[in-house]
């Protein structure tokens, strides 16, 4: 994948609400080291020392030495911020540097800095009057974590149970075809995977030698995988501690100081080596950036693609007939949709949130099709789900419920252990 990820009919920097809202997923990745430090080991230092004197001075000793856990913490949070500096300097590059004045910039950058990139970035969105949103500043916690689950070693276990079945699916489709068709070429089986995430699965797609789109609506994520995809230097380029700032359900210090090394392989290289299709990898993978719904529903990704393949995503969903409705029209008539995951229903019953205004609700109403905020939510259960599927054409050709289960950044050492047991069905769309 390159640059050209970023390309479009619609410049993001052009349109206002949409620049606030990059600016301040930018400064959520940038304020990362200093709002973990904060959040994670200030308070608790004050709280700590709080206590009784007597109580905190015992707590401060072998083989307890909380104090010691506090310097430790604030290490592997630093770990963290290199690691979340550099998707904010990947964004910036990618979104606002385009659109600076060179004069203005060194007009407010000190020579003394001007070798300093990291700095530099930070000096101009000091000037830019940032509004940072508290559901933004979460996110970029959670993205540095989703890094343990598609992009280490250790988060292997969690990708094998939910992305084989998917890869395989795909080399079942692929044999059966060729079947009729011996001379066809993996490649030219094009799959779609929205919701794609920090990218790994569209990754693992393409190795495995079929041509893949992702799509991805969050910025956060869209900028990290482009780290991970475009930017990396090698494997291990960074470590994160995915555990650290989460203080309850250690059996010991040692499962929180747990870190890991990301990427736990070096993208480039893995797929200029990629030998499974005729077509190279650099032709075989890209990603679009926007909401799914109103992106694949239109003329242009008319019966684009061979297979759709959604991992814990439709359940993101407030109305999934929009989500159904989208991929009728994308996929191609025979073409086969895969889905694993649960159905943890985001939006139906979520409070309301800033994004609930009044003016919000006006502006969406005049919006002939707002996608994945159109108003109105449902919850459907697996059944009802599967039988909409099936009011909208498609055969299901295979249904499993994985009893086995799968966590979701789920840390094995934990005393509290959240496990999905989620289904997995193939539906094919009738053919015309």
């Amino acid at each position: 994948m390159t640059e050209k990820e970023w390309e479009g009919d619609f410049d993001p920097m052009a349109d206002p609400e949409e620049q606030r809202h990059i600016l301040s997923v930018l400064d959520s990745f940038r304020s990362y080291r200093r709002l973990a430090h904060f959040n994670g080991i200030h308070v608790r230092r004050q709280a700590f020392y709080s206590l009784p004197q007597e109580h905190w001075m015992l707590l401060s000793k072998p083989p307890f030495s909380i104090l010691d856990t506090f310097t430790k913490l604030d290490d592997l949070i630093d770990c963290n911020a290199e690691l979340a500096e550099a998707i904010f300097k990947a964004g910036f590059n990618a979104f606002l540097a385009p659109t600076l004045d060179s004069d203005w910039v060194a007009s407010i950058v000190p020579e003394k800095y001007i070798r300093d990139e990291y700095r530099i970035y930070s000096i101009i969105m000091d000037h830019m009057n940032v509004q940072t949103s508290k559901n933004d500043l979460e996110k970029a916690r959670s993205c540095i974590n989703q890094f343990y689950r598609e992009w280490s070693v250790e988060g292997a276990v969690e990708r094998s149970k939910c992305f084989d079945p998917i890869i395989a699916a795909m080399q079942h489709e692929y044999n059966s075809r060729s079947t009729f068709n011996p001379s066809m070429d993996c490649s030219e089986l094009k799959v779609l995977i929205p919701g794609a995430g920090l990218g790994r699965l569209v990754f693992d797609v393409c190795r495995a030698g079929f041509s893949v789109e992702g799509n991805e609506i969050s910025y956060h994520e869209l900028m990290a995988s482009s780290l991970v995809l475009n930017h990396m230097q090698r494997a291990g380029q960074f470590k994160i501690a995915p555990f650290a700032l989460s203080c309850s359900n250690h059996l010991s210090r040692a499962d929180q100081f747990q870190a890991v090394e990301v990427p736990d392989i070096h993208p480039g290289s893995v797929l200029a080596s990629a030998d499974e299709s005729r077509l190279p990898a650099s032709e075989r993978m890209s990603m679009a950036t926007g909401d799914f719904c109103v992106l694949y529903n239109q003329a242009e990704y008319k019966d684009a693609f061979d297979a759709v393949a959604t991992v814990f995503f439709i359940d993101t969903a407030p109305n999934i007939i929009r989500y159904i409705e989208a991929i009728c029209n994308c996929l191609k008539p025979g073409g086969i949709w895969i889905n694993l995951g649960p159905l943890l229903w985001h939006h139906a019953s979520a409070k309301k949130s800033e994004d609930d205004s009044e003016d919000k609700k006006m502006k969406r109403a005049k919006v002939h099709d707002a996608g994945i905020g159109d108003p109105g939510g449902v919850e459907l259960t697996h059944e009802e789900v599967i039988a909409l599927v099936e009011h909208f054409g498609f055969v299901v050709e295979k249904q499993e419920h994985i009893t086995s289960g799968t966590g979701y950044i789920s840390n094995p050492r934990s005393m509290l252990q959240n496990n999905y047991r989620p289904v997995f069905w193939i539906a094919r769309k009738a053919r015309e």
